[in-house]
Formats: structure tokens, sequence, C-alpha cells
């Protein structure tokens, strides 16, 4: 996922329905779309939890799951889900006007990294700290679109002690924003903060202990948004599908649940329900 800024560069996902529209429908395959190297979202060997909740989806449907990959930037969704070279994606904003969404199946934070051994304990943007630890951030490019955190600090002026980390990295090695947590578990950095799956799922595979904190006073910054519901997308009009995956969601709320609680990822209120994008 990305998602609408760091998702712009990471959240994302999806799966189809029962009687669709699309001629994947009739020979029982679920089409996904799906970057090839975005643990915990997706990766070609289906391990990310879109991956996974792809399947649990197909089982349900009596299908087979099948992949077009392609890597999660821009043009991302012009060139697969809009090329109908597949039929859904895993994991997009709710509010994500480029697809038709379903109901949201989680809600996710930003959130603070940081290593245990240091008891920093910071969960506010506003903690003064902050102006002289040295913070690493997602970024998403140089037009101005990059995650919340980024944004925040830039507003309250700290931006001498903030290390960027490119969100799409390089590709040729594994899982690309991963960098950014990696940084915090080898002291490069002091402090991350990262989309909470991404924060999630690599803080438990440091072999350092990690401190994973939900960013609490993200709303002191609107319009930016540091919490997001995520749907999955299908091709715009593609009402009956959409509506088979909303009853998928509705009857396997605690499944999804314990899929995304299994990954790591920091769910707001503590519920797989249902807003962070694609191109």
């Amino acid at each position: 996922m990305r998602l609408r800024d760091n998702c712009a560069a990471l959240a994302i996902g999806a799966l189809t329905g029962l009687a669709s529209a699309v001629p994947a429908s009739a020979d029982g395959e679920l089409r996904v779309c799906a970057d090839p190297n975005n643990l915990p979202f997706s990766n070609s060997a289906e391990a990310g939890f879109e991956n996974k909740l792809a399947t649990m989806v197909a089982a349900k449907l009596g299908r087979q799951t099948t992949y077009t990959w392609w890597a999660q930037r821009r043009g991302f969704i012009r060139n697969t889900l809009k090329a109908e070279k597949c039929d859904v994606v895993m994991g997009v904003p709710a509010d994500y006007d480029r697809v038709e969404t379903t109901k949201p199946y989680y809600r996710s934070s930003y959130v603070f990294v940081s290593r245990q051994s240091q008891h920093l304990d910071l969960s506010s943007l506003l903690d003064p700290r902050l102006h002289r630890l040295i913070i690493g951030v997602h970024l998403v490019g140089d037009d101005g679109n990059n995650p919340p955190p980024a944004q925040a600090l830039g507003e309250l002026g700290i931006v001498d002690n903030v290390r960027g980390y490119s969100i799409y990295g390089d590709y040729r090695q594994a899982d690309p924003p991963a960098r950014l947590i990696e940084a915090v578990e080898h002291g490069e950095i002091d402090i991350a903060a990262a989309w909470g799956p991404l924060g999630g799922y690599f803080a438990a595979q440091s072999e350092v202990p990690l401190t994973v904190a939900p960013i609490q006073d993200g709303a002191r910054f609107a319009p930016q948004q540091f919490q997001f519901a995520i749907s999955m997308g299908v091709r715009k009009g593609d009402h009956a599908l959409r509506d088979q995956l909303n009853v998928f969601i509705d009857e396997h709320r605690s499944e999804i649940a314990a899929l995304l609680r299994s990954y790591g990822v920091p769910l707001v209120d503590g519920s797989a329900a249902g807003s962070g994008g694609h191109e």
C-alpha cells in the first residue's frame, strides 16, 4: 500500500467476486493486480497479507488466484486494472477516485518506530524532543506529494534533523520501503515516522527490539491525514464485483483482522473496518 501520500507509496491490494462482468469470472480466476516486491502487502512469492487475503477470497468463491505483477509506482492502476489485465487491487484508500472501492476492511495510522532501548515513548508530533532527535521519513518525490509526517515536520520547522528515505527505493533489492525501519534498527536514525502496516511489519522482523506507537495528534495538521481506511478496488462501474467483495468483507471481518494482526498491522480502534494511492 502505498497510500495516497506514502501509500502514494503504500497500501494496495484486491479481489474479485462471483459473477463479474469481466471474462475472468467465467473461467474461475480471481485476477489480482499487485506489486511483486512490496511486503508486507504483496510479493511474487505471494507472502504478503494482501496475497493471503486474495487467497481467502478466492477460496470462498471457488476460484484460483492469478496475478498481473507491476511495480506500484506511477502508472500502476493505468497499466493493470484500467488496462483490464486484472480485475481487483487488494488495498487502496477508501476514497480513492480512480477505482470503484469496496467498504473499508481496515483502518490504520502512521506510527513512530524507535529502539526499545531508548525508551522514547513518543507518540506526539509536538514532542519537543523531535527538534533534536534524528528522524527518518519516507519521501515520494520532488513534487511536494510527500507523506503526512514529512509535511507536518516541515510545518513545525523540524527540517535539519530529518532524513528522507525514498518509498520506492532501489527496486533491485527486496522490499525497498524497509530501508527506513532498518535505519532505526541499525542506529542510523533515532526514530522513524512510517505508515503503520510498514512500520509494524518490519519492526517485527528486526533483530533489535523496536517500539511501534501510533501518532496520536495528527488531526492538528489538517488537512493532512494520519489515519486511513483501506478498501479493495475494482474498475469503475463494476458494481457487481464490488458488491460481492462487500459481502465477503462483512462476513469475514474477524478473519481479516486476525490476518492483519499477524502481520503487525496497527489497527485503529482494534478493528478491521474501515483513509491514504495508486495511479
